[in-house]
């Protein structure tokens, strides 16, 4: 199967079947996503909802959060992945959100990209999600899924290459969507220990690079 007819497969059935998705990350504002997609790296979704309702509460916005000390912070997010690094980040980033960006997020992406703690996913998720622009996230269940589904070549060996090899097939007006349904698939279905081929609508056309 050529790859173009794989792709026209694929996203036929996610058009069909998740035609309104967006992140299960919960927040109010395009700063609380912000804060949400750093506390997610290496975490899950799950256990950031978890935790944001609190710090959100003491910290609804860069101001609050920038005016703390880390160790304020990291009363919230201890039960995170290297909750440490990120409290301290957070503090970091929201300084130079209120004293640079007048208390908004940018949606330049080299700016968010010299907040700490924001790499490329982060930075994506943020053009896509808060922006409504064609930007594709690629995090671990994203890099998998498009191996396995044969989506992407054995060569994509590292997220940009993967992301680059994504938005080269996917219509520009899928791709903010396409991001999440690659990731919930990957999530529910696609999983990394033992996919669940026997109930993945897409296995007839898998490439089963497992």
């Amino acid at each position: 199967m050529k790859r173009e007819e794989r792709y026209r497969l694929v996203l036929d059935h996610f058009r069909q079947e998740m035609p309104v998705v967006t992140t299960e990350l919960e927040f109010g504002s395009e700063f609380q996503l912000l804060v949400a997609v750093v506390l997610s790296a290496q975490c899950t979704d799950k256990r950031v909802n978890m935790v944001t309702p609190e710090l959100f509460r003491r910290f609804p916005d860069a101001a609050t959060m920038g005016a703390a000390e880390p160790d304020e912070v990291y009363k919230y997010v201890k039960s995170v992945s290297y909750p440490n690094a990120k409290a301290r980040h957070l503090v970091e980033l929201s300084r130079i959100i209120t004293e640079q960006h007048s208390g908004e997020v940018p949606n330049d992406m080299d700016a968010l990209l010299r907040l700490p703690g924001v790499g490329r996913k982060t930075a994506n998720v943020m053009q896509a999600v808060a922006f409504g622009r064609a930007a594709m996230a690629v995090d671990t269940h994203v890099f998998r899924v498009s191996h396995r589904l044969g989506l992407v070549p054995k060569t994509a060996n590292t997220p940009l290459k993967v992301e680059q090899q994504l938005v080269r097939y996917i219509p520009e007006a899928d791709i903010p969507q396409a991001h999440h349904w690659l990731l919930l698939h990957g999530r529910y279905v696609c999983t990394a220990r033992s996919p669940h081929c026997i109930r993945c609508a897409l296995e007839p056309y898998c490439a089963k690079k497992i």
